[in-house]
């Protein structure tokens, strides 16, 4: 994803991809957990939170599932700002 010199064109296009990804994972689970966080809170992030939004999305589903749920302690390089709204999103 580039930052510098981005549109608002391109920034909505990876913002829509991004919400696609999210209820795209593999798993129901993960398709619900995901894709209901991304409609909620995607389209208020900056770039730089839209990066590491993305970077998560790159995670394999039973590792990021397992963190999500507090099964396991996430990495420290996992730990940031929209994991933590991830954490204390509500999937009704």
């Amino acid at each position: 994803m580039k930052s510098e010199g981005q549109s608002i064109e391109d920034i909505e296009i990876v913002r829509k991809r991004l919400i696609y990804r999210s209820w795209h994972r593999g798993t129901r689970e993960m398709d619900l957990l995901m894709g209901s966080f991304a409609d909620k809170n995607v389209a208020s992030f900056n770039r730089d939170e839209l990066q590491v939004y993305a970077d998560l999305l790159e995670q394999n589903d039973p590792d990021l599932y397992d963190w999500i749920t507090g099964q396991k302690t996430p990495p420290a390089n996992i730990m940031s700002d929209v994991f933590e709204k991830l954490m204390n999103h509500k999937y009704v």
